[in-house]
């Protein structure tokens, strides 16, 4: 049984560090929404230990993931409230050990990787810090085809995670030294990581942003045409999710895909608008995809085929 106090200690930490998700988390049914409040506190104390890591050695940064694996495994007792609610939730969820073990994986590749070559490589990292979530998400939802959901579910977490690379360009820079946009990508348009390190923006950066976030768009497109496949009172919340992450797309275009000079942030109007116009949409289609294709920042496929002609469609 999960306390009470330890419910509202993971919320606290959720509302304060993952704003956008929260949003979409409140309209999850109470059964689903304490037990998301506890994933992602716990999902936060992993990533600090190594995102605010400052004059902490890497050996002792390393020692602090491999006790939280343990306890997340229930392997040594909780320390803290977090891992208390943790320990429980994974019981009563049966939330996979293999998914456990790649987050905390991944979660360790950040204290000394700084690059990642190709996006093939980027997405074996993310299989831990993003596709798992989703997956342990889902283990909480806990739909009646769970095969069917689960794909879907590690393409959805792989969006946000790279609409949050693109976002965070300069920010992962200034504070980790850490670029997350591909190699390979970079190469491609003749994009040095010194260039990126000065923040020097020009159309070949833009290319190279344009291309991680038309990748990211895809991911889109195959994880919310998964959503049908999780209990009804799940549907909407997440497809609100999807929404509001790749409403950051729309902020990127707009400032021409500079994001080495910008910080692209959702407002609360934005979010809230963005609310209010999923759920009036929701109430005359519940089809996640087809109110995807209206309300979200993604360019729907006849946009994308008329672009490719040359053409744009007008502004819905």
């Amino acid at each position: 049984m999960v306390e009470r106090d330890h419910i509202e200690q993971s919320k606290a930490i959720h509302r304060r560090t993952g704003r956008t998700f929260y949003y979409a988390t409140r309209l999850l049914p109470g059964r689903v929404r304490e037990a998301t409040y506890v994933l992602y506190a716990f999902f936060r104390v992993a990533d600090e230990v190594v995102d605010d890591a400052d004059g902490v050695p890497p050996g002792e940064q390393r020692q602090r993931l491999e006790s939280l694996r343990e306890q997340a495994l229930g392997r040594a007792d909780p320390d803290g409230p977090v891992l208390e609610a943790f320990q429980s939730i994974k019981e009563r969820h049966d939330i996979a050990d293999e998914d456990i073990e790649v987050f905390i994986d991944a979660m360790l590749t950040d204290i000394e990787k700084r690059r990642y070559g190709t996006y093939a490589e980027l997405e074996s990292y993310m299989n831990g810090s993003a596709a798992a979530v989703g997956r342990m998400m889902t283990a909480v939802m806990d739909p009646e085809d769970p095969e069917a959901a689960l794909s879907h579910a590690t393409a959805l977490g792989e969006a946000f995670q790279l609409t949050n690379f693109v976002r965070d360009v300069r920010e992962d820079v200034i504070e980790r030294d850490r670029i997350y946009l591909p190699q390979s990508t970079l190469e491609a348009e003749g994009v040095s990581d010194e260039r990126i390190e000065r923040f020097e923006m020009d159309e070949n950066v833009a290319h190279a942003v344009k291309t991680e976030l038309t990748r990211a768009e895809s991911l889109y497109r195959e994880g919310v045409a998964g959503i049908k496949y999780l209990p009804r009172d799940c549907q909407l919340p997440v497809l609100l999710a999807a929404v509001l992450y790749a409403e950051h797309h729309r902020l990127i275009r707009n400032c021409e895909y500079d994001v080495l000079n910008n910080e692209p942030e959702l407002g609360t109007a934005r979010k809230l608008w963005l609310v209010v116009r999923v759920r009036w949409h929701w109430q005359w289609t519940t089809d996640p995809e087809a109110v995807f294709d209206r309300v979200s920042a993604v360019p729907d496929r006849t946009d994308r085929r008329t672009e490719r002609h040359g053409e744009r469609l007008p502004t819905r």
